[in-house]
């Protein structure tokens, strides 16, 4: 078996291979010598340009010799380097600087089977894939009945493969053989004999049968924890009926023996929890402890010393807390959260769990119901997104201050056979403690130019932070006080962006930077209100201090659009 794909660099300290082909007409101040770090290899050395984009930086490294990827992440002391447009210089790099670069591996995998007569399968297979998946090939090609799957055996290094391993985690044994056993199906008689049990099984091609006396077929005592259950601070708190739905679906999965599949997608680990046939997808757990620069976490990311997140103003262990509060802030337009009627921007229910299976010891983590789609926004142009589904992704994002809105976490879903649905997930950096890392990609969008609807303007007036903060605390977060402000702050421009008919565009703008070191519109007002208060002044009066700025800053940005 052989792994395709993997990616490859040689050391660079002797070559220009990273470094722009213009670079012998500048001077040799322009450019720095920094340090490529992966899991794996050892630094590589890359010249880049003061002057260069991260996006150019990142299409240099895409397109250097050795590398097969789609997508990167550059990291710079804990970090993300996520706005493309900044220069090196902004972002502080200096010479010897190191940058994490995190990549996703080539999707296809070569795989060879090898039966016990000697003969050969080989198949390309996404590394997504799963065992399982390949035994229902193996099935077609051979002849075999799909029903007799759960006989076929695949052992490799002499270990037997379980149906829901991935086939990147097998490759990363390297060069190995896949051997194909199949077992011969046999009937299987139970008797009660008084208190005990006897199991007889008849093996159809001989003439042999053994028994298994059984005394005690009885389930474990009582007591004993649950494979997945809800973790509940507030014993008033009442979950949806979605997200019990979605929980006890995902208890049966597990206690029918189909393990959590990794995905190969994310920045942390994601888990794809199956239902009680193994057939589908009904949630996706992902465990605090394996969250981006998290102890645990198994992409990569470098190990965070003082407890910052990936976006700065958030906590690393804090994304379960903040992908329920996505959830519990998508209001309903009527409100009532406790109905089966989904939120306004259709955050898909999620709950915090506690979740274990035989295969390891309990994790906490955020669980989330699994959206069929057909794809994600980054799969194809948002020329054809209705303008109401990209509004309400922006009003989600504008309001929770959202730190990581990109393209490939918005689901494409149909609503019918023409209409598409837009479903907003990943939440684990909204709700930050500071504005400095804010992104929407919908920024970018035409939808975004148009003004919020006469639907969208009246479920924004109803709005209020106040109790949205005595929300998350009834559900058992209290909010830090740089959290709360920042939501109080965020949910002020909306409103007051809507009144005035600006559009998502316009008010979204204020709250994103347009280069990593020059401060977004939003933190100049809010230095700007610092200034005008005494330090001891209350928050309260700190917040209409910001009221009356943003007020001003609003009604220039108006009076600039109608000219």
């Amino acid at each position: 078996m052989s792994a395709a794909g993997v990616a490859t660099l040689s050391p660079l300290l002797d070559q220009l291979a990273y470094v722009p082909n213009c670079l012998h007409r500048l001077e040799p101040l322009d450019s720095i010598l920094i340090f490529l770090a992966m899991p794996g290899t050892p630094p590589m050395p890359m010249r880049v340009l003061r002057s260069e984009s991260i996006a150019s930086v990142k299409l240099r490294i895409q397109r250097s010799n050795g590398f097969v990827v789609t997508k990167q992440r550059l990291v710079f002391s804990g970090h993300e380097l996520s706005c493309n447009n900044s220069h090196v210089r902004d972002c502080g790099l200096a010479d010897g600087n190191v940058l994490h670069l995190v990549l996703r591996l080539a999707d296809l995998r070569s795989i060879t089977i090898k039966t016990a007569s000697g003969k050969k399968f080989k198949y390309q297979m996404a590394s997504g894939s799963n065992v399982g998946y390949l035994k229902k090939k193996l099935a077609a090609e051979t002849g075999e009945q799909l029903e007799r799957l759960e006989d076929q055996r695949l052992v490799c290094d002499g270990e037997e493969l379980e149906d829901n391993q991935l086939i990147t985690d097998i490759c990363r044994k390297g060069a190995a053989v896949i051997h194909l056993f199949i077992r011969t199906p046999a009937k299987v008689k139970t008797q009660q004999i008084d208190k005990d049990t006897v199991v007889t099984v008849v093996n159809p091609e001989g003439s042999d049968n053994f028994q298994i006396d059984a005394l005690d077929l009885t389930k474990p005592a009582s007591g004993v924890h649950p494979p997945v259950e809800p973790i509940i601070v507030n014993r008033k708190v009442e979950l949806s009926p979605a997200v019990m739905k979605m929980i006890s679906s995902t208890r049966a999965g597990l206690d029918n023996g189909f393990l959590p599949v990794m995905s190969t997608e994310g920045s942390g680990g994601v888990y794809f929890m199956q239902d009680p046939s193994g057939h589908s997808n009904v949630a996706v757990f992902k465990p605090i402890d394996e969250e981006p620069m998290a102890e645990n976490n198994p992409r990569g990311f470098p190990f965070s010393v003082d407890g910052e997140g990936l976006k700065r103003g958030t906590r690393v262990g804090e994304g379960a807390l903040r992908e329920v509060a996505a959830y519990i802030l998508d209001h309903p337009i009527d409100g009532c959260k406790s109905s089966e009627a989904t939120g306004f921007s259709g955050v898909p229910p999620t709950a915090l769990v506690r979740c274990s299976h035989k295969g390891k010891g309990f994790k906490i983590g955020s669980l989330q119901i699994f959206v069929n789609n057909h794809g994600s926004c980054e799969d194809m142009g948002p020329r054809d997104f209705p303008v109401q589904e990209v509004q309400k992704i922006a009003v989600l994002d504008i309001r929770l201050a959202n730190a990581d809105r990109h393209a490939g976490n918005i689901l494409v879903c149909r609503d019918g056979e023409d209409h598409l649905k837009l479903v907003p997930i990943d939440h684990g950096y909204c709700l930050p403690e500071k504005f400095e890392d804010c992104t929407f990609e919908w920024l970018y969008w035409p939808q975004a130019r148009e003004s919020f609807s006469a639907e969208t303007t009246a479920y924004i007036a109803s709005l209020d932070a106040d109790k949205d903060i005595a929300l998350l605390k009834f559900y058992g977060w209290n909010l830090s006080p740089q959290c709360a402000r920042v939501l109080c702050i965020s949910t002020m421009l909306l409103k007051k962006g809507a009144e005035r008919g600006l559009a998502p565009y316009d008010v979204g703008s204020i709250l994103c930077r347009k280069t990593a070191n020059k401060e977004s519109e939003i933190e100049g007002i809010i230095n700007e209100a610092e200034d005008a208060v005494l330090p001891e002044t209350s928050e309260e009066m700190f917040l209409e201090a910001v009221s009356e700025i943003m007020d001003r800053h609003l009604d220039n940005m108006l009076s600039k659009l109608t000219k």
